[in-house]
């Protein structure tokens, strides 16, 4: 039988299948469009000789900064783009770009430039050498100074943050809250289920997260100044952090995300007094008006507190924030009722005023965070 020769031309004139990366290189952006080319331009000079990608995962930036992503990646087959809507943080970015990689080794840098590239070799170097090292960390302490990107509040509240951290790790780091690190791909698979997913500080998460104790090296670097965008470290970016910590010393007996709503339903009973009094006082609106009006304002309050704190990674924006609002008055009300009606019937079977009120309190928190976890910050 002759062989098909038309197919076994086909065959040798196929391009041969190029293996995929040795290395993944991940950077989250939000609004940085500036510093794409730059960041690739620095990879590119630093990984000469090795087999490499760039994962982009991007917030939805507003400033262009995906489509100036696609735009390199259509000439350079190692960038890559993975665009999130609706949702936000750069640890559950980075655990996202893990799981759209193959790579042996994955490594986390941030898009601002300040972060020194040219440690990248050695860190895989590390890695590749020493078979017990789970994780290489540059680390933004020298021995004498901290790096020059420091402002002396951030040098403090480095040093604050860090303080924090060994509180939950297992591990003594010279700089947890790094954002710059190599690890095994393993590292990654083995923690990524546990992460919290909570705020930017995902060193600590994947430390604090893992079955077991990390290996790791530290390799010391200067923390440079910006050149373009601005710097994402805020008071809610620090909010987020203690929130990270708190998830991971107390999420495995209550959801912080319920804390965290049950604190804000707290702070709604004082704007609840705080408006009642006012009403009372200063207006001549009945009782019964100035208890509506004080409930109605607590409840708004309640909401965009819980979208600006408890739901931060899927917060509500723009025309988002009706429909959002409306849910959350809705899920309420009918808390409410629930209230209630469960409280009356704690105490017709005991009698007890107060283990009455605390019951219903607790009934009504549980199933508003329940009914407005999943018709008012759903995933989209």
């Amino acid at each position: 039988m002759q062989p098909d020769v038309t197919e076994a031309r086909r065959i040798e004139a196929a391009p041969a299948i190029a293996k995929g990366p040795d290395l993944t290189v991940i950077a989250p952006t939000f609004n940085e469009r500036e510093n794409v080319e730059p960041l690739i331009a620095k990879l590119a000079a630093a990984l000469d000789g090795v087999h490499w990608e760039v994962i982009f995962v991007d917030d939805d930036s507003h400033d262009g900064t995906a489509a100036r992503v696609r735009e390199v990646a259509r000439r350079d087959s190692r960038v890559r783009c993975v665009q999130r809507l609706g949702r936000r943080g750069l640890t559950s970015a980075c655990a996202e770009a893990v799981l759209a990689s193959s790579a042996s080794y994955v490594a986390i840098i941030d898009a601002d430039l300040q972060h020194d590239e040219t440690l990248l070799p050695r860190m895989l170097e590390l890695l590749r050498r020493e078979p017990e090292t789970d994780v290489v960390i540059g680390s933004r302490y020298t021995e004498k100074s901290l790096s020059e990107g420091f402002t002396r509040v951030r040098q403090a509240m480095s040093y604050i943050a860090t303080r924090l951290a060994q509180t939950i790790l297992r591990a003594k780091l010279s700089d947890p809250v790094s954002g710059f690190f190599m690890a095994k791909r393993e590292v990654f698979e083995g923690s990524i289920r546990s992460l919290s997913g909570i705020g930017n500080k995902i060193l600590v998460d994947v430390f604090a997260s893992s079955p077991r104790p990390l290996k790791f090296k530290e390799l010391a670097y200067q923390f440079k100044a910006r050149l373009h965008g601005e710097s994402k470290l805020d008071t809610l970016t620090v909010w987020e952090y203690l929130v990270l910590l708190a998830d991971k010393s107390l999420g495995r007996i209550v959801p912080v995300r319920f804390l965290l709503f049950s604190l804000v339903g707290f702070s709604g009973v004082l704007v609840h007094l705080g408006v009642l009094r006012a009403a009372l006082v200063a207006t001549p609106l009945s009782f019964a008006t100035s208890q509506a009006l004080a409930t109605l304002v607590a409840a708004v309050s309640n909401f965009f507190l819980n979208n600006w704190l408890t739901y931060r990674d899927k917060r509500l924006t723009g025309w988002q924030v009706i429909p959002g609002l409306i849910t959350f008055l809705l899920a309420c009300s009918v808390g409410a009722v629930v209230n209630v009606a469960f409280a009356e019937t704690v105490f017709e079977l005991t009698e007890l005023w107060w283990l009455a009120g605390i019951a219903g309190a607790a009934v009504s928190a549980v199933l508003n965070y329940a009914t407005t976890s999943i018709f008012t910050w759903r995933k989209r």
